[in-house]
């Protein structure tokens, strides 16, 4: 069975759905570090299983597998879930990226890790932080009259000088600091006094219990300008000036753990001066301290980047609180001094992941009523209320044990936990089986593991490299097959974002870690579009192009380089084809697979889609011969019967996701239409000309649309395109 007869719609996007939506429970080892827009663990699992297996997906998925002697490579490695799923299933594995940072969060992943040295080596950092900044973290509750309580959150108000009169202007662009969604009641700061008040109602919320003046939910700072209190001068906001932006101290968020039991909602409070001077103290100690590991790097210009400077932000440690600064120099310091190398590499990888809790970009979601990390939009948003979150963590009931709950996020216990989840998990996986009522069933695949070497198991090869693919020499016909999620041409700016964690994980490992000698984790080299480095549609198409060229040469005759793809644009899939065309291969299937979630923030009402295409490229094999068309009325055949097992797993397809599986397709049968003539040498712009026109002969996307059937239901169990009264071996299929 091939991948492209046994790959199962209906059931990888039941899979994909229920995975992106609290992925590190389904695949815990993305908690190693953050990465970006990963896919679903389940889809590349589903992949090889498809094509290396031998027994219906359905039968295969909850099984162990060793495919011992099958080598798979991915040339663009992230955050590693090809390898790391591939690894899962006995293959012999080789993973590249230009990036460092993924290359050290993908060996972190894989290698092994001595649990209980690491805990020992963790829970001493902890207390040791504890024992000399804990002190920082701590507030009175004025409810109860109880002392030294740990606080969640401090949440702080971005503050310039009035342009008019000097004054201070607090840049609050609202005053709900909570809604009554997880706690009882509204929570509003006032505008006047600043005491927090509990209202029921936000649109009229009535006067200030502390100084009787009109409570206001909508605050003053909009569209870059607010106005002065004192004086009425409408400032204007960013200055872009030298130094980085002032913040003001307004609110806390605390745990009170002896009162929760008999306490309704969440514990907020204004500031007391015990409050403000512990704030003095941190920044009286840091003024005085010599850092060793903080960065003094400068932020480069760039997409994401620019954003930074036109704020005042110019070097990386500008956008830190001096107490976040104290207790990162301080837990830098203890993880330099661990003496076991790979306990060590560990902590420093939990350190920079930290590192997008612990800064003052942060924003509180008022609804959730939690931090919102640095990445939350996988970019460099520049919020004028932000939150710095417990740099310790809070654990619930003061446990110490190994899997103890955590009260808010963004603290070393937290980061702990989900490593050593993540770690616990590649030694014993798991799959997550759909039961009835959503009592999902956690089914261990005994056998499995991930990394190198295991007592008792044959070891498996690993090469990861930090390196560009289209440098990369593989041995020809080695491969048996290519999995990868490859940069997609408008992708986030992982270089750029990156070098935020990437600056000060260098700090610790230095040179000894490969690909860390340069300042910048970013390199010229990147497959991506860059608007500030002149890397237009041709630039991303030659370089994808020359990867896949590289990758073909290395495979197997016949063996899939499949990988998966998404964009808003019909141009992008233009350049995705000329790049296997160029390689000399055929796309043999596109097959759609959710791979992100709708909710995600830098997702939500945006009308992107959360499909890929996964498309499956060969030099020779076969296609059903029903999965050609000449026109829109055959190409919306294909797609109803997509959508019909799509919907089958769950999904509820978006007019985005219809567009994102029209162009997947229209590109695959363009490349159909046009490999017997292709010519690879002509100029890139021309190939993309080429292309487009081709896809633009097939059909548009509205004609498409236009011609789609009605809902039916599904033919569920069976492969895609399968007719339920055939079996997928019988279908007509033509040779290439």
């Amino acid at each position: 069975m091939s991948l492209e007869q046994g790959f199962d719609i209906a059931f990888v996007a039941s899979h994909a759905l229920r995975e992106k939506q609290i992925q590190q429970v389904y695949r815990p080892y993305v908690a190693v570090h953050k990465w970006f827009a990963r896919r679903p663990g389940s889809l590349f699992r589903s992949l090889a299983l498809a094509e290396f297996g031998d027994m219906p997906l359905r039968e295969a998925y909850y099984r162990a597998h060793d495919f011992a002697g099958k080598l798979v490579a991915d040339p663009f490695m992230g955050g590693g879930t090809p390898v790391i799923e591939a690894n899962r299933l006995g293959c012999d594995v080789i993973g590249f990226d230009i990036n460092p940072m993924a290359t050290w969060v993908c060996r972190e992943a894989v290698e092994y890790l001595d649990l209980k040295a690491y805990a020992g080596a963790a829970d001493h950092l902890i207390e040791t932080l504890r024992k000399d900044l804990g002190h920082l973290y701590l507030t009175d509750c004025p409810l109860y009259g109880d002392r030294d309580v740990p606080v969640k959150s401090f949440l702080w108000v971005k503050v310039v000088d009035c342009e008019s009169c000097g004054e201070d202007v607090d840049l609050f662009p609202g005053y709900l600091l909570a809604e009554d969604v997880r706690h009882p009641l509204n929570v509003l700061v006032c505008h006047a006094c600043g005491d927090l008040n509990e209202v029921e109602d936000r649109k009229r919320p009535g006067a200030c219990k502390g100084c009787a003046a009109e409570l206001l939910a909508e605050g003053p700072a909009k569209r870059g300008k607010c106005a002065c209190k004192a004086c009425g001068h409408l400032n204007s906001f960013p200055r872009g000036g030298k130094e980085s932006p002032r913040h003001r101290l307004f609110a806390i968020e605390y745990y009170n753990p002896t009162r929760k039991k008999d306490h309704k909602g969440r514990f907020f409070k204004k500031p007391d001066e015990r409050d403000l001077a512990r704030v003095r103290d941190a920044e009286s100690i840091w003024a005085v301290e010599k850092p060793r590991f903080v960065p003094d790097d400068e932020i480069p210009p760039g997409d994401e980047t620019d954003r930074l400077h036109r704020w005042g932000y110019w070097r990386y440690r500008d956008m830190f609180s001096a107490r976040q600064l104290l207790g990162l120099e301080a837990s830098a310091r203890l993880i330099a001094a661990v003496q076991d190398d790979r306990v060590r590499h560990a902590l420093a990888t939990n350190l920079s992941d930290l590192l997008r809790y612990q800064n003052m970009l942060c924003r509180y979601d008022t609804m959730a009523l939690k931090s919102l990390d640095i990445f939350s939009v996988h970019g460099f948003p520049v919020g004028l209320v932000q939150c710095e979150s417990n740099l310790l963590g809070i654990v619930n009931g003061g446990e110490k044990k190994l899997g103890a709950s955590n009260v808010g996020s963004g603290g070393w216990s937290n980061i702990v936990e989900k490593y050593r989840a993540a770690k616990a998990y590649c030694d014993a996986p798991f799959e997550v089986q759909p039961g009835a009522k959503g009592k999902d069933a956690q089914v261990p695949v005994h056998g499995e593991w991930i990394g190198e070497r295991r007592e008792g198991y044959r070891p498996r090869s690993i090469a990861i490299r930090c390196k560009s693919s289209t440098e990369v020499e593989l041995p020809p016909a080695s491969l048996d097959g290519c999995f990868t999620d490859p940069p997609y041409f408008g992708m986030v700016q992982y270089g750029e974002l990156m070098d935020f964690c990437y600056v000060w994980l260098r700090k610790l490992v230095g040179s000894h870690a490969e690909g860390f000698t340069p300042t910048s984790a970013r390199s010229a080299g990147e497959v991506t579009g860059n608007t500030t480095k002149g890397r237009d549609l041709a630039r991303f198409t030659e370089g994808l192009a020359e990867v896949y060229r590289r990758m073909a040469v290395a495979l197997k005759p016949g063996a899939p380089l499949a990988f998966t793809f998404h964009h808003n644009k019909q141009e992008a899939y233009a350049s995705v084809a000329v790049a296997i065309l160029d390689a000399g291969l055929t796309c043999s299937a596109s097959l759609p697979c959710p791979a992100e979630m709708a909710g995600s923030i830098h997702i939500s009402g945006t009308g992107s889609s959360i499909v890929d295409t996964v498309f499956v490229c060969r030099s020779t094999g076969t296609t059903p011969k029903e999965w050609l068309f000449t026109d829109a009325d055959g190409l919306a055949i294909i797609v109803s019967r997509d959508l019909q097992q799509l919907r089958a797993g769950g999904m509820r397809p978006t007019p985005g996701d219809t567009r994102c599986i029209v162009f997947g397709h229209l590109a695959r049968m363009a490349i159909w239409n046009l490999r017997a003539k292709w010519n690879p040498c002509l100029p890139t712009k021309e190939k993309l000309k080429f292309l487009s026109d081709g896809m633009d002969r097939l059909a548009s996307l509205d004609s498409v649309v236009a011609a789609l059937t009605p809902e039916a239901p599904a033919a569920v169990g069976l492969p895609l395109f399968a007719d339920q009264r055939r079996v997928p071996e019988t279908i007509d299929a033509i040779s290439f």
